[in-house]
């Protein structure tokens, strides 16, 4: 039995007749009103479609393009106009989608639905369902302030986020914890860390057009932009989603609880005061976040002009990243010993990393060709990897490409590239969640080496006499240290920290005071990994493999 609502004349139906027709479905099929749509509810309300299987797992898979393990409201409706799509015998993809006219679009047959909906809204009033908001209000935030390793009911896990915030608070934190993890590698992770946007950082020499990049892929301006020949952006500048137009000083942002930049405390005020968040309403910043950071100096103004730990800073948001854009353009091919130091900083993160050489219709074929040499050659001897990083040659601004400097294979080289590029910027918002888990992973792995390296440290000190001298022992035998552990616990030397940097946070503490090692809290995190996270990833897949 069809609804009410397909039979209707379709010039009566637009999209924001179908948001009120969706909203009522989407409130009946969430069960539990917590504004997500899990596959166990998904295959009672899907199945009315009387749709196959197999056609079903495509709704599903296109709608939860970004993995998460459930539908919210805007994915519900696009799972709706696919069904709607199949029904009327076209193939479900996405590219169907993209060319389907929604708005003239009737909502799909759901046999059985109006009785369903008669049974359970006659009590409910247009205003209550105006009143319910299926936005991702997750109780989950809430999970953070209460003690550390209390135990969360699986109830209360609706996605692979949720999971995984679980899995964090009740066995990777209270590693974490005990063992400082917060001090010498990274702060504790927050519930916003979870939640936050996807993030691109762009970093590189002053004119290099970084904000010009960022400009060209919004397709206007930002609040506090700015751009010129010498180094203009003078500070960090978050650029991400809003109500309003404004800039946002850094000390309020770094204190918003809905915000993922608490940990940018620790740089201190005279980092704060060099960071703001430009926030506009635009559908691209609905999902992903920019990071403009200020040009790289070089010569003596990098030694003078810094007032706060620019490569800690790097750092920081390189391990929040989901994609870090190194930018350079013909003219500024050399590395400065700060941009190598940033570039250092990024060590761990080379699957993120995405060299860019812009604005190179500056120079004709044959100087571009050596160009590229150049810039591989300098990057050859910064980054230690033996692979070749992936450059994209372009100019990406709002100005045609020079076709005196490039000619027309240039041209089209240049529009290649382009296209590769965005390629890779627009599947960013749909690999976030797998993002979150491989960076969920590498910080578990790295939080245990750490508590191995600690421990270590704690059983070699002397019980009484001698504490001073065996720690400066220790210190400077630290990669004969490390060696020991990787080998007495069978770790990877892959997930172990640079000797140089460790050594310096170590040098800031008395070993005595450590902990030693707590083999439960190792195993709980070795259980997590191999059992918890893999039995996550199976339960919240689709529903209908």
């Amino acid at each position: 039995m069809a609804s009410s609502s397909a039979d209707s004349s379709p010039m009566r139906w637009g999209l924001k007749e179908q948001r009120s027709v969706y909203l009522r479905w989407f409130y009946l099929a969430d069960d539990d009103a917590d504004g997500r749509l899990t596959g166990k509810d998904a295959l009672k309300f899907f199945a009315m479609s009387k749709l196959s299987r197999d056609d079903l797992k495509q709704v599903w898979a296109i709608a939860d393009s970004k993995r998460q393990g459930y539908l919210g409201f805007a994915e519900f409706m696009t799972a709706m106009q696919l069904v709607s799509l199949a029904q009327a015998g076209q193939d479900i993809s996405q590219d169907t989608l993209a060319h389907a006219d929604l708005g003239s679009l009737q909502p799909p047959t759901m046999e059985g639905l109006e009785k369903k909906l008669k049974k359970s809204s006659t009590h409910k009033s247009t205003s209550d369902l105006a009143a319910y908001h299926p936005i991702q209000s997750p109780m989950s935030a809430n999970w953070f302030n209460s003690k550390s390793g209390k135990k969360i009911a699986m109830k209360s896990v609706t996605s692979i986020i949720d999971g995984l915030k679980k899995a964090y608070i009740e066995k990777l934190r209270p590693l974490e914890k005990t063992y400082q993890y917060s001090d010498f590698v990274s702060p504790l992770l927050t519930s916003s860390d979870f939640d936050a946007k996807p993030m691109i950082m762009l970093l590189g020499q002053y004119s290099t057009g970084k904000t010009t990049f960022i400009k060209h892929l919004l397709k206007t301006s930002y609040p506090g932009a700015h751009i010129g020949p010498e180094p203009t952006t003078d500070r960090f500048v978050v650029i991400t989603t809003g109500p309003d137009e404004r800039c946002i000083p850094g000390n309020t942002i770094a204190v918003q609880a809905d915000m993922p930049y608490s940990g940018l405390s620790a740089f201190g005020t005279a980092f704060l005061s060099k960071f703001e968040c430009s926030q506009m309403p635009h559908p691209l910043l609905d999902h992903i976040t920019f990071v403009d950071t200020p040009g790289v100096l070089s010569g003596e103004k990098q030694r003078t002009q810094r007032s706060y730990d620019f490569t800690g800073v790097t750092s920081w948001f390189a391990s929040k990243c989901d994609l870090i854009l190194l930018l350079f353009d013909p003219h500024k091919l050399d590395i400065s010993d700060e941009f190598k130091r940033v570039i250092g900083s990024l060590r761990g993160h080379d699957d993120k990393i995405r060299i860019v050489l812009n604005k190179a219709d500056q120079v004709d074929a044959q100087q571009l060709m050596r160009v590229y040499g150049a810039l591989l050659w300098s990057l050859g001897k910064v980054l230690n990897t033996p692979e070749v990083m992936r450059v994209y040659i372009g100019s990406f601004n709002d100005k045609p490409i020079r076709e005196t400097a490039a000619g027309p294979l240039g041209t089209e080289l240049f529009e290649r590239e382009q296209e590769d590029l965005l390629s890779d910027l627009n599947d960013i918002p749909k690999k976030a969640c797998d993002r979150r888990i491989n960076e969920f992973v590498k910080r578990a792995r790295s939080a245990k080496v750490h508590a191995h390296i600690v421990g270590h440290l704690k059983n070699n000190m002397p019980a009484l006499m001698g504490k001073a001298k065996a720690q400066q022992k220790l210190l400077e035998t630290l990669d004969e240290q490390f060696a020991k552990v990787q080998k007495e616990m069978h770790l990877p030397a892959g997930d172990f920290p640079g000797v140089d940097e460790y050594r310096d946070a170590l040098s800031a503490y008395n070993f005595d005071r450590f902990e030693r090692l707590r083999p439960k809290m190792v195993k709980d995190v070795d259980d997590m990994l191999a059992y918890d996270i893999p039995d996550l990833l199976k339960q919240f897949r689709n529903p209908y493999d």
